[in-house]
Order: structure tokens, then C-alpha cells, then sequence
């Protein structure tokens, strides 16, 4: 009796169920895929683009839907990637997903993630370490290995995407090395491989590669209208020898909502800081700055400067793997605040 009564369900509201257990449904003059979702119990913020992935055969433009095609619905156990690896589209956290999922970006010994909890739902981050390819950036000498600023730089990238993958966000790595992952290692041996999203050679020249990764950050926002995005680029400062700086913030000149993020970012780290360091203090700052991938993506964004390369203290802070992660871990709960705040 249930079961005739679910069939007669379905058929009133124009589903059938296929062998792959996916429901389907013929689309209607008026009906939008948001619209669809909804009325067919999916959050529609989530499983947008798992919608997308599964039809995009059948599109219109804009991926609109184009009546009398039929089209199937996500599955509820679809589950979350970190966007942007080659040739495979992002699917976002699915509201019943498994408790663990692999992505292979972050290497053998972190590939492997529990999803902790939901607090990022519906959240994307767009992260992008800097420099990378031909360009290493920013190098400095300690003991006689040569640092070099993107290899540093794209491991705490690396260890706050994994970190805002465990707390439900969409992540998408902008500069990636298919196999470097989370290194532990002090000393992080540079290389030329990395690529930009979502599988570009990075050119040698710096303002071709400004405009390439920026044009991947505003066609990635394009793909997710509407949705809470926020852009993070990491980079590691090289000044004077004798200079030692804290973990520092810019935000583009007239950006409310950049400004309010970088904000957000350094009271996160002074109230690290009073707790772990309490004698320490923190003198890390946030100002306003004319950078061309704040000033050009369409993304709000931070820029932020991990410490300088050539002063002896920042150096031996950085090869540390816990201190990396321990950013990262900061970097995170900054996030998850300017988030909460945001969607109030």
C-alpha cells in the first residue's frame, strides 16, 4: 500500500526513478533549477552545482532549463571535493554526506578528511598561495637552504583548505601542485610544476600571471552567482634583514565587506595570540592596498603576508610545520567568524 502510494506520488509530480536510484522530472515552462530544488526538498545552495554536473549535457545557456527535457535530480549522498582539480567538477557537501572523504591534492598522509561539522555550509574560498611556476617569489637562506616564498606559502594555503573542507565549505585552489600536498617537512624543496586553475601553465611574466589567475577567481564567481564567496591570497613578505613583522592584512582601497574580513582575520589573531602567547604580544596590522588581483577580481578578498623571509626569527617560525598549521588553524576560525557575521 506505501509503495503504490509513493509511485502515485511521483507520478503526480512528474518523477520516475531510474536503476541508478536518481529521480528525474520534464521541465515545465516557468521552472528554474533553484526553483526545482526546492520544491523537491534539495538545499538549493548545495546542490546547485551537483544539478549542473549531472544535466549540463542538456543546458541552456546560463543553464537554464529548456522545456520538455528531462533532467535528473542529485542524489543526497553526493559528496563534498575540493574544486578546481583538473577535469573534475565541484560537487558541494551534500546535507547527508559521508563522515569521511579523500582528495589526493593534499597528499598521502592528509588525503584522507573527516568532515567535522557544518558551519561553512554554503561558504566558497577561493584560496590562491603566491606566486608559483617559473616565479618562486620571494627566497631567503637559512642554514643553507634556500626558502623559497611559494613552496611556504602554498603549504599553509593547503592546510586552510583542507581545514575549511572539514567544516563543510566549498574550496577552490587557485595555484596547485598535483604532488607536493601538506608537507611536514622544515626545509620545502622548491620546484617549477604548479599550475593555475584549472590546469594553465603559469607564464613567466608577473602581470600575465595576475591577470590569469584573476580572470580564473571572476569566472569561478560567475559560476556560483549568488552565493557567499570570499577570496584569500597568502603570500610571505620579504623586507630588510633586520625587520621581524607579524601576520599582517590588506584589503582593496573602498572594499567595506574586504576591510571587514581583514578585520575579522587580525582580532582572530590577537586573541590567539593573548591566549597561547600572552607576554608576547601581536603587532600585526590591517591597511588598505592597490594590489591588482584585489583591485580586479570581483571576489571581496584579503591579502595576507605571513612574516619576512630574510629575518632569521620568521624564518625558523615558518619551517615549522605545527607553526604552519597552526596559521592555518587561526586563518580558519577568523573565516568561520566573518562568515557567521556575514550571513546575520
Amino acid at each position: 500500500m506505501y509503495k503504490i502510494a509513493f509511485a502515485f506520488i511521483l507520478v503526480l509530480l512528474g518523477i520516475r526513478s531510474y536503476s541508478q536510484n536518481y529521480q528525474t522530472f520534464e521541465a515545465k515552462k516557468g521552472d528554474g533549477i533553484y526553483a526545482v530544488l526546492k520544491q523537491n526538498g534539495f538545499t538549493k545552495s548545495e546542490y546547485f552545482n551537483s544539478f549542473v554536473e549531472l544535466n549540463k549535457s542538456k543546458l541552456g545557456k546560463d543553464n537554464t532549463l529548456i522545456i520538455g527535457q528531462v533532467y535528473r535530480l542529485p542524489l543526497k549522498t553526493d559528496t563534498v571535493s575540493v574544486a578546481g582539480k583538473t577535469n573534475v567538477s565541484n560537487i558541494p557537501l551534500a546535507d547527508k554526506a559521508p563522515k569521511k572523504v579523500v582528495q589526493e591534492i593534499f597528499g598521502k598522509s592528509y588525503r584522507e578528511i573527516t568532515i567535522k561539522s557544518r558551519e561553512l555550509s554554503g561558504a566558497i574560498y577561493f584560496l590562491e598561495s603566491g606566486h608559483g611556476g617559473p616565479d618562486p617569489g620571494a627566497m631567503g637562506n637559512l642554514e643553507g637552504h634556500i626558502l623559497c616564498e611559494d613552496e611556504y606559502a602554498y603549504d599553509v594555503t593547503l592546510r586552510l583548505a583542507r581545514n575549511l573542507t572539514e567544516c563543510g565549505a566549498t574550496v577552490y585552489m587557485i595555484i596547485r601542485d598535483a604532488n607536493d600536498g601538506i608537507r611536514d617537512e622544515q626545509f620545502l624543496a622548491p620546484d617549477k610544476d604548479e599550475v593555475c586553475y584549472p590546469n594553465l601553465e603559469i607564464p613567466l611574466s608577473q602581470l600575465s600571471r595576475l591577470r590569469q589567475s584573476t580572470a580564473a577567481v571572476n569566472q569561478l564567481h560567475r559560476q556560483n552567482k549568488g552565493k557567499f564567496q570570499r577570496l584569500v591570497v597568502i603570500h610571505v613578505d620579504s623586507r630588510n634583514i633586520n625587520e621581524n613583522i607579524d601576520v599582517f592584512f590588506y584589503h582593496d582601497k573602498g572594499s567595506v565587506t574586504g576591510q571587514h574580513l581583514a578585520n575579522t582575520l587580525k582580532q582572530t589573531f590577537e586573541q590567539k595570540y593573548a591566549e597561547h602567547q600572552p607576554n608576547r604580544g601581536y603587532s600585526g596590522s590591517v591597511s588598505e592596498r592597490n594590489l591588482y588581483v584585489m583591485k580586479n577580481s570581483v571576489v571581496p578578498s584579503v591579502f595576507i603576508e605571513l612574516g619576512n623571509i630574510n629575518h632569521v626569527r620568521d624564518q625558523k617560525r615558518i619551517i615549522i610545520p605545527d607553526n604552519r598549521q597552526a596559521v592555518a588553524n587561526w586563518l580558519r576560525d577568523g573565516l568561520i567568524e566573518d562568515y557567521k557575521k556575514s550571513i546575520k
